[in-house]
């Protein structure tokens, strides 16, 4: 089974569109596409949850306890993936197609992961 995605409200679209364009077989949903647009973050989580989606935000000042909420409320979620706000596009593109190429869906079940660290792993001499 693929990852699946779901962008939250203030994920850039330019991320989402940069994706398909990169890997057109990859399933990536807007917010605004699924109806989501101004949906608060607890309905959001839900929702993602209820359609097997790997949520993707720039959220990371309030998102992170929202999941832990729903996490503690019994609920499971199939991942979390928090884009640092100021990451280049490219960065976080990569790494989206990182998670989405090479992890089992399982890895990500109520986990949260932040990127693009995942695609700046430089090794030197």
């Amino acid at each position: 089974m693929s990852i699946r995605f779901q962008a939250d409200n203030d994920l850039k679209f330019g991320i989402v569109k940069a994706v398909r364009r990169r890997e057109p077989t990859v399933d990536f949903v807007s917010a605004q596409e699924a109806g989501l647009d101004g949906v608060p973050d607890p309905v959001l989580l839900d929702r993602a949850a209820a359609e097997g989606r790997v949520l993707v935000s720039h959220d990371r000042r309030t998102m992170i306890d929202h999941f832990r909420d729903h996490l503690a409320a019994g609920k499971s979620s199939p991942g979390l993936l928090i884009v640092s706000q100021g990451s280049a596009i490219g960065d976080a593109v990569e790494s989206v197609l990182y998670v989405w190429a090479l992890s089992d869906p399982a890895e990500l079940r109520d986990q949260a992961y932040y990127l693009p660290p995942i695609s700046r792993h430089f090794f030197t001499r």
